[in-house]
């Protein structure tokens, strides 16, 4: 029985962190693996062209062609874990509403984290485009053309791309006459948290307020989620932990991970313009050198996976991370991971960037 309800505590977390994600698997993720997120490592399949296509020869046939898929590891490196403490109550004296109650904030809470580290991969994945400070006469003109930017780079258009926007962005958009309500579109999209649609985009809104970004644009097919638990939600007794009394938990860990698979099919929109990052191999093993371009005075520091991205005119003190120097500071990283860099004027955040960290990139000792 205790296996049974770990199943369906698990299955009840899920179903709420997937209702409460802004970035939803399905909409702005795809779930194309193979293998267990709880192992560390799942493979993904890659591919940036289509199919052969030529004349048939009746009396010949056509000669086959070896395809161009292949898979690449995909290094699952988010580990998130719930604990919170039911002070008074057995384990097996819990009261369902209680337990509903614990269920429904540990969902909530992974969904925020889950999206928050999606988004920063978008982000370091992604080719930004800098735009100037966006009116309501001048907002349906830049989605008009990011998504020419997504239609030269042949992302289908088959009405799954979306535009994830900022509070700020959304505001323009509900002024565009182009505009169409979601209620205008159907019950189904409006379950999957999209807003609206205008210019051909599915549009979610989504409080973030990363220093300039304005938009997130793409489409589900090149980003994958992979998540899995690794130890399944379940009621935990304390008694035998010596401290607590006639108390127990609600314990479980979520593994995921996310991967942007083609960084033209991903374009953030920031106004003003981020930094632009180059990285290059440390010379020593598992670390790697950034260089910033700007033509702004340079004064930097950098995160390694940062738990929240950094606002705009956010304190330099308040900050934390490390100091960068362009070209030089050597960065120890692993493969997956994301590095924010942030430059700073007059002691506030006046611009960010963001690198997703690849193997290829790290120094091996020696390089």
């Amino acid at each position: 029985m205790a296996h049974e309800l770990q199943e369906r505590y698990s299955a009840l977390v899920l179903a709420k962190l997937r209702a409460e994600n802004k970035l939803k698997t399905g909409v702005v993720f795809n779930t194309d693996y193979e293998g267990s997120p709880k192992a560390g490592l799942v493979k993904i399949p890659v591919r940036d062209t289509e199919v052969a296509v030529s004349d048939y020869d009746k009396a010949n046939g056509i000669k086959g062609v070896m395809g161009s898929t292949s898979y690449e590891n995909f290094v699952i490196n988010r580990d998130k874990a719930v604990n919170e403490i039911i002070d008074g109550y057995d384990a097996e004296a819990v009261p369902d509403n209680l337990i509903a109650d614990r269920l429904d904030s540990a969902g909530y809470a992974l969904a925020r984290a889950e999206d928050t580290d999606g988004a920063t991969v978008l982000l370091a994945g992604s080719t930004p485009m800098s735009v100037d400070a966006l009116t309501d006469d001048t907002i349906y003109g830049k989605i008009v053309d990011i998504r020419k930017e997504m239609s030269k780079a042949n992302i289908p258009d088959d009405g799954r791309r979306y535009l994830l926007v900022t509070p700020d962005t959304m505001a323009f958009i509900l002024r565009s006459p182009e505009f169409i309500k979601a209620s205008q579109l159907g019950d189904r999209v409006v379950q999957s948290g999209i807003v609206g649609k205008i210019a051909g985009f599915n549009i979610i809104e989504w409080n973030d307020d990363t220093a300039g970004l304005a938009a997130i644009a793409g489409h589900p097919r090149f980003a994958t989620r992979a998540e899995e638990f690794s130890v399944p939600v379940r009621i935990q007794s304390l008694e035998s932990s010596g401290n607590y009394i006639g108390a127990s938990a609600v314990q479980g860990r979520l593994v995921y991970g996310h991967k942007v698979l083609r960084s033209k099919a991903i374009i953030s929109v920031y106004s003003p313009a981020p930094l632009g990052l180059t990285a290059a191999k440390g010379t020593a093993a598992g670390t790697l050198k950034i260089t910033v371009t700007a033509s702004d005075e340079l004064d930097l520091k950098y995160t390694v996976n940062p738990s929240a991205r950094v606002v705009f005119g956010a304190d330099k003190t308040g900050y934390g991370g490390e100091a960068l120097t362009s070209g030089e500071t050597e960065i120890s990283a692993k493969d997956g991971d994301v590095i924010e860099v942030v430059n700073f004027k007059d002691e506030k955040a006046a611009a960010v960037g963001y690198i997703a960290v690849a193997a290829s990139m790290l120094g091996v000792g020696g390089d």
